[in-house]
C-alpha cells in the first residue's frame, strides 16, 4: 500500500522563501509543538506530553475550516501527519516565542493550564515548513 505523506503545493510567491519566479514547490505541512524545558525536568512527563497534546488539539480545532487544516487531518493524510517537538528554556521564552508567533501572524494555541495560570506550551496550526521553520529554527528539538 502506498502511502501519501501531507504535502501542499504552494506558489513559491506566496512563502516569500524563494525566488523560482512563481513555479510551484512541494512543501511538507508541519505542525510545530514547543514545551518548557524547565517543566520537562520538573514534572512528571505524562502532564507535559498532556499539555503538548492540548495545545496541538486546541489549535487544529480552533482552525477547524483552514484549507491546510483540513489536507493535514484529511483521511488520506491522517496516517502521515508531520510534527515536529521543540523546547525553550522556561516561561519567559515561550511568552517570547508566543508575541514572535503573533506579530509574524503565525497562528498557534499558547495553552495556559488551570487553575494554576501556568503557560506551559504552544503549537502552530499546520503550515506548510517552509511558511514557518523560520520562527523555530533557533530552537533545539525536544528529546
Amino acid at each position: 500500500m502506498e502511502s501519501t505523506s501531507s504535502t501542499t503545493t504552494i506558489s513559491a510567491t506566496t512563502t516569500g522563501n524563494t525566488s523560482t519566479s512563481g513555479n510551484s514547490i512541494t512543501d511538507t505541512v508541519v505542525q510545530y509543538v514547543v514545551l518548557r524545558r524547565d517543566l520537562i525536568d520538573t514534572w512528571p512527563l505524562g502532564s507535559v506530553v498532556t499539555q503538548g497534546c492540548h495545545a496541538a488539539v486546541a489549535a487544529i480545532w480552533s482552525h477547524k475550516d483552514d484549507a491546510v487544516t483540513l489536507e493535514y487531518c484529511s483521511p488520506t493524510n491522517l496516517d502521515s501527519m508531520h510534527k515536529v517537538t521543540l523546547e525553550v528554556k522556561g516561561e519567559a521564552q515561550i511568552l517570547n516565542l508566543a508575541e514572535k508567533l503573533k506579530a509574524g501572524g503565525i497562528a498557534h494555541k499558547l495553552w495556559i493550564e488551570q487553575p494554576e495560570n501556568i503557560p506551559t506550551c504552544l503549537a502552530t496550526k499546520p503550515y506548510p515548513k517552509s511558511m514557518v521553520s523560520s520562527f523555530f529554527k533557533k530552537l533545539k528539538l525536544c528529546k
